[in-house]
Parts: C-alpha cells; structure tokens; sequence
C-alpha cells in the first residue's frame, strides 16, 4: 500500500495579476476561453512541493528531482488540495514520488512525479551553458527569434533576505526550510520562476501559458546567493495551433552550477475566436 504524504491545503493566489503576460489577467484569460486570469503554474508548482519539504526536508532540496505537468487551470481564490504518496523506496534509499494538486470545481489541475536519488546527482556539463548578455531591447518572441538566438541572455539576481521573504510569503509558503531562522534554502520553486524570467527578459509575447518543467536540483543554494540562469533554446513544435518553446536552463549560485531546468511554455496562443 502506498504510503502517503503530508496533506497540504491552501487558497490559490494569482501571483502575476498585473504581470505583462495577460493570460493572468481576467478579462484577457475570458476571451482565450478561461474562467479567469489564471495562477502562474510557476505558484502551483511552488504549492506541490510542500509535502515533499515536510516529508524529505533537505535531502529534497539538496539532490531531489521533479517533473510536474500542468493540466487544468487554478484561478485565484480558489482552495488547493495537494496530497500525495510515496511509490518506490529501492534497496539503496532511493525514493519516488506523486504528488497532485486538485480544486473541487476542475478535479486533478496539476501532477509532479518526484524522486529522491540516493546518490549524488549527475553534474552538469557547463561547457553547454554560455553566459551571455540581456538584450538592450527586447523583440517579438518569436519561432524565426528562437531559431536564430539559441542561447538566450542571462538572467540573474540576488536571493537577499528581501527577495527570499517576499517570494515565500507570495507562494503562502510557511515552512522555516526557506528561512534565515531556519535552514535558509532557496524556495525551490524559484528555479521554475527563473525560467519565466528568462523567457520574459529577451522576448516580447503576448499571452503564453507555462506548461511544465522538469527539475534536478544539483546543490543547495542560500538566503544571500547570486542566482544566475544560462537558458538556451533545446526544442520548438507546434500542436493544435499554438507554439511551444522548451528551454534548457542551468541555474548557479556564486558561479557554480545548482539546478538544471528544463522550461516548456505555449509561448503563442491561436488568437481567440
């Protein structure tokens, strides 16, 4: 029988309400057929990973990894229900995972498959993550744009105490795991909310929807680190209509290399009928 994780209830904020991606806005969101602007998967995500800090604490957030898919919309207000189970323990302490998040008016919205390697991760290979600048002005995000800038500018930021209190209290996220009385680790959900910034500091698009991500967590960042994020374009595809764009993105506090993302986004949408 599968042994199960913390419950973990809270009630959906819409972090990026007055965010230029207008698919958090309300009136925007209604007429590409939404309900409402909706939660950034980027908060969702941020809500999944909270039985897995009180279940695995550190370990979790020194060397865990996560894929999570995003698969029905949250709106602001409403109450998240994340609930969870321990699916495999092996014989040398490795650990796996599943995790949900669920709303009573769409059902499961929400699915990240997690584990905990008893091993220490594989590093990443650096020389494939080039620093490069920011551009000077942004341009139209587009598949000709991606094709011809696969290595995107860097993004980067200080994690201060500022930063680190703002973004947890943002993501209703309580646990002292996350800070400076406690263990003071990075959120890390805030890897996932780099990729945004990524995505929304060399290009201009209009409404564009995160999708999914998947996460290896390679070290233990700190209240106080600069975090850098060396994204490049891994894949572009098309379905149904829209576009989609999945980076790969090596995260690094003070220079070295502390998770590796890999960002999937609808970064055009068919216009609404």
């Amino acid at each position: 029988m599968p042994e199960a994780l913390p419950d973990y209830r809270v009630k959906a904020v819409n972090t990026s309400s007055d965010s230029e991606n207008k698919i958090h806005d309300d009136a925007t969101a209604r007429r590409y057929g939404f309900a409402g602007g909706l939660v950034p998967g980027v908060t969702v995500y941020a809500y999944l990973t909270q039985p897995l800090a009180v279940a695995f604490g550190h370990a979790w957030v020194q060397r865990g990894t996560a894929s999570v898919k995003f698969v029905k919309p949250v709106l602001d207000g409403e109450d998240v229900h994340v609930s969870g189970e321990v699916t495999a323990r092996d014989p040398q302490g490795g650990i796996t995972a599943t995790v949900r998040a669920t709303t009573a008016s769409t059902g499961e919205c929400a699915v990240l498959n997690a584990t905990i390697p008893a091993g220490s991760p594989t590093p990443l290979n650096m020389a494939m993550y080039a620093e490069a600048p920011l551009p000077a002005e942004r341009t139209p995000g587009t598949r000709e744009y991606f094709d011809a800038h696969p290595v995107l500018g860097t993004f980067a930021v200080r994690y201060d105490a500022a930063v680190a209190e703002e973004y947890v209290a943002s993501v209703s996220d309580a646990l002292p795991l996350y800070r400076p009385s406690g263990s003071g680790a990075v959120h890390p959900a805030f890897y996932t909310h780099l990729g945004n910034r990524c995505l929304r500091a060399n290009v201009l698009i209009g409404p564009w929807i995160h999708v999914g991500s998947v996460v290896r967590h390679l070290g233990a960042p700190r209240i106080g680190d600069a975090l850098a994020a060396r994204a490049r374009v891994r894949s572009l595809w098309d379905k149904k209509g829209r576009d989609f764009v999945e980076l790969d993105i090596a995260i690094l506090a003070n220079g070295k290399p502390v998770a590796h993302v890999l960002h999937s986004a609808i970064y055009r949408l068919p216009a609404p009928a």
